[in-house]
């Protein structure tokens, strides 16, 4: 028996009793006031007694017996409209956690979670390989709102899902394109296009870099699915209940000191595509493998890989006038993501080969393993400011189909913000889309062991959000909405559109929640964070970038063109400031007064502003925006010929010289 004691004499208890009844029961247990017992109490009123005296209770042990039939979880529900197939088993309701597809070893199933705030009805599409190259589908399973919705996830499990299929899903709700009425401002949802899930893994379209999509299909068909021949559909891998595990052997992340770090900006495709690197596989994850003992060589021990999220090589395909050979124009850089948790599939040795999601995801882990082995760290170049979906005229790919008013920066009638000066703006700090980036990252930490990230156009990520009140269909259908304010824009007093709390859209602020959320995120403690600290409006923060004690470092604009100016031989005061660079630029990131003409820091940004150490500096020379290493010492002006856009494309402001002669030559007098 186990013994406790009563509290002294006149320790108050508050008994909840709805009748005397359960009063005197409690008497049997703890002697207390007859006085207290007879008051009279309403139900649900809880009732003081007071103890009158202390003595020792014994409390018997009490024997629990195990549960016999276990509790059989929510999510193993069938789904009672739906059938089974050849290619999957009766459907089951699924659970809402985690998005995207995962394989549940509970439900021997694949579960399936869609976040979608506005949409009103969800169809998961299934496709064979052979389906999606003819542009249909092969299956199509439709959600049940009550049985196949938590809150705002469309959920549903597939057990003995045949793992080599593709999905997608058709998602179905107002579009203010099509329907004016109160409400529909800013969504686009579009039943017919098969939408890509934000949670996808791994990506398949076309198999080989620079392919077309089928030229036999009528993609103006609303039987056909895909836009052109250079979008052809897409659809996701679905995860295997066998996966085979990649073996780190042992890789941990290097962690390499920010002062001690070499960076090698490349492009994947690039670095190797040519026949003159010599390479077996050239233009893939694997061909960058074979030319990491030559950067090594060099001293380097940090690649940063331009863009390799899913993007599409061919969204500006175009004939170059002119062009003698029929060359196109091709989106090169892949700064135009269509998927932030996907390898670039068209990259990929595996791919190209016919083989699946998990072998692309192989290889790219098998890069970062390499690299790793010889002291080098993997960087990546992140694009969280803008999507491939560009504005009101660009495709449906994603996100615009599935949530429009959460992954977009909006004005009350549904324009599209531009500070990307890529037609769309991330909605980065809206709660949805930040956790979104934040497991992104995370993602890309554990998933692949990358050592950092460089966040282009990063000022994007302290600007706020746009905010809608939430949209409620009508019982009545064909009756506008019933929500508060009819889901319509959340403004302030002139109108303008704002982040829900009187903040204007798009304003820069001090304390931004996503910047904050990645400083202080215990999975990305250790990794590296760069940002480029301006975006295409003006807002220029350099020096001043939100960095949360330190956190991140800067691309350095000064530095670069400072080195320049000085190297060139330019009369000003270029040896003081070579020399200040030299050291860090103290006077951009020590100084804690800033010039005059710098708004960011002269306001919201004064907190960030100084008392800084010289790795908040990245210092560089060159890089993919402008000339070359090379070109700075062969040109004196831009020739972007080549492509036909009549020179208008790449950076004008280069700060370079020739030597004496434009452009390559063997003489010896310009060369030495």
């Amino acid at each position: 028996m186990n013994a406790f004691s009563v509290p002294p004499r006149g320790t108050k208890y508050i008994v909840s009793s709805t009748s005397r009844h359960a009063a005197q029961q409690m008497h049997k247990l703890v002697p207390f006031s007859p006085r207290d017992v007879v008051q009279p109490c309403r139900p649900g009123k809880p009732l003081i007694v007071t103890c009158q005296s202390a003595m020792q209770l014994t409390v018997p042990k009490t024997v629990t017996a195990p549960r016999q039939v276990p509790v059989k979880s929510i999510a193993l529900e069938p789904v009672v409209v739906q059938e089974a197939t050849t290619a999957y088993g009766k459907p089951l309701r699924g659970s809402p956690t985690p998005l995207g597809a995962t394989y549940n070893k509970e439900m021997g199933a694949i579960n399936f979670a869609l976040q979608s705030s506005g949409a009103a009805a969800v169809k998961l599409v299934l496709f064979t390989e052979a389906d999606l190259t003819d542009g249909k589908s092969t299956y199509e399973i439709t959600l049940d709102p009550v049985y196949n919705k938590t809150g705002d996830v469309w959920h549903i499990a597939l057990p003995g899902c045949d793992s080599v299929l593709l999905y997608g899903y058709r998602v179905s709700g107002p579009n203010q394109d099509q329907n004016k009425q109160p409400g529909t401002a800013g969504h686009k949802f579009d039943n017919t296009q098969v939408i890509i899930d934000p949670y996808a893994k791994a990506i398949l379209s076309r198999r080989r870099y620079g392919e077309l999509g089928p030229k036999h299909l009528d993609y103006t068909s609303s039987n056909v699915l895909g836009l052109a021949e250079t979008w052809p559909q897409a659809g996701a891998f679905l995860p295997k209940p066998q996966d085979e595990e990649f073996d780190w052997e042992g890789d941990r992340p290097l962690e390499l000191p920010m002062e001690d770090s070499v960076i090698y900006e490349m492009h994947v495709r690039g670095f190797t595509a040519h026949p003159s690197s010599g390479v077996q596989a050239p233009g893939t994850y694997l061909g960058l493998i074979e030319k990491l003992d030559y950067l090594k060589s060099l001293g380097v021990n940090a690649i940063e890989l331009l863009p390799t999220f899913e993007f599409n090589e061919l969204e500006y395909y175009t004939p170059i006038p002119g062009s003698p050979t029929g060359e196109h124009r091709f989106n090169f850089w892949g700064y135009s993501t269509v998927n932030f948790f996907c390898p670039m599939a068209r990259y990929s040795y595996a791919i190209a080969s016919g083989a699946d999601g998990s072998a692309l995801q192989q290889e790219f882990k098998l890069l970062v393993r390499e690299a790793h082995k010889r002291g080098i760290e993997v960087i990546l170049d992140v694009v969280f400011n803008h999507t491939a979906e560009g504005n009101e005229m660009g495709p449906t790919l994603s996100f615009r189909g599935l949530d429009n008013r959460v992954y977009y920066m909006l004005a009350p009638l549904g324009e599209y913000y531009n500070y990307s000066g890529c037609g769309n703006t991330m909605n980065c700090n809206h709660p949805t889309v930040r956790k979104f980036i934040v497991d992104c990252l995370r993602y890309w930490v554990t998933e692949y062991h990358v050592d950092g990230f460089r966040f282009d156009l990063a000022s994007i990520m302290t600007r706020a959000h746009s905010a809608w009140h939430p949209t409620i269909p009508s019982a009545i259908p064909g009756s506008p909405p019933t929500a508060l304010h009819s889901g319509g824009a959340i403004v302030d007093e002139a109108g303008i559109m704002t982040d829900g709390a009187g903040v204007p859209t798009g304003t820069p602020l001090s304390d931004p929640p996503l910047v904050a959320a990645i400083s202080e995120d215990p999975v990305l403690r250790n990794v590296k964070l760069i940002a480029e600290a301006w975006d295409c409006d003006g807002l220029y923060q350099v020096g001043a970038f939100p960095h949360y004690g330190g956190r991140w470092s800067e691309w350095n604009g000064g530095f670069r063109d400072t080195v320049r100016q000085f190297l060139k031989g330019t009369e000003g005061p270029w040896a003081g400031n070579f020399a200040s660079a030299l050291c860090g630029s103290p006077n951009i990131y020590a100084n804690t007064q800033p010039a005059e003409t710098d708004w960011w820091a002269n306001n919201a940004g004064h907190r960030w502003r100084g008392n800084r150490n010289p790795t908040a500096s990245i210092n560089f020379v060159s890089a993919h925006d402008g000339f070359t290493l090379a070109d700075l010492v062969a040109y004196n002006d831009k020739h972007n010929e080549a492509n036909g856009e009549n020179n208008r494309d790449g950076e004008s402001h280069n700060l370079s010289w020739n030597c004496g002669h434009e452009g390559q030559t063997d003489r010896i007098d310009v060369n030495r």
